[in-house]
């Protein structure tokens, strides 16, 4: 006899390579990644930034928490300058990671909302699978590790990584802004 049994949907998902995933494991290196978002920074800057906000890590530490950064396609040399000898490597993030959680309220509150999402969606998804499904299908296809494994997952995986990169594009280009102004 169960002392308990309890349906447990999926309530969120995170998406993201394994190489990235090992990335983010360490709180240090989100922190890094929120700072070169807003600017280019050299080794010495972000250990400075990363003291004044209380991690107090040795010089090498974050040039290898920088590194475990770029080897993972996070973060990448955005200029070189020449100084006294040498060069100065400043680096920016390429990688957006929201790490937040919304209001306690916000479930109530956004429910029309995500209600009109779920309608508008269904209905983009639709479109896409008539015009592209094809295409996602092979690429779930690919994906599989193993003969006996499903596409259903990776058919997902492919659907989120569209949507995530068309949202990208747009608030890159201001265009998400526009809409929301």
């Amino acid at each position: 006899m169960a002392l308990l049994e309890s349906d447990v949907p999926i309530r969120e998902v995170v998406t993201t390579d394994p190489e990235k995933a090992k990335a983010l494991e360490n709180d240090v290196r989100a922190k890094i990644l929120d700072m070169l978002a807003d600017e280019e920074m050299t080794i010495e800057a972000i250990h400075e930034e990363l003291q004044r906000r209380g991690e107090d890590k040795a010089e090498t530490t974050v040039r290898h928490h920088v590194n475990v950064l770029e080897d993972a396609d996070m973060v990448e040399i955005a200029r070189l300058e020449e100084a006294g000898g040498g060069t100065r490597k400043y680096y920016k993030s390429n990688t957006r990671v929201f790490s937040y959680d919304l209001p306690g309220d916000s479930e109530q509150t956004l429910s029309p909302a995500q209600e009109h999402t779920i309608k508008e969606l269904r209905t983009l998804l639709e479109s896409l699978y008539e015009t592209h499904g094809d295409d996602i299908e092979s690429v779930a296809e690919e994906m599989k590790p193993c003969e006996y494994c499903k596409t259903q997952h990776y058919e997902e995986f492919v659907v989120r990584e569209l949507l995530d990169r068309a949202l990208l594009e747009l608030g890159e280009t201001g265009n998400l802004d526009d809409v929301s102004n």
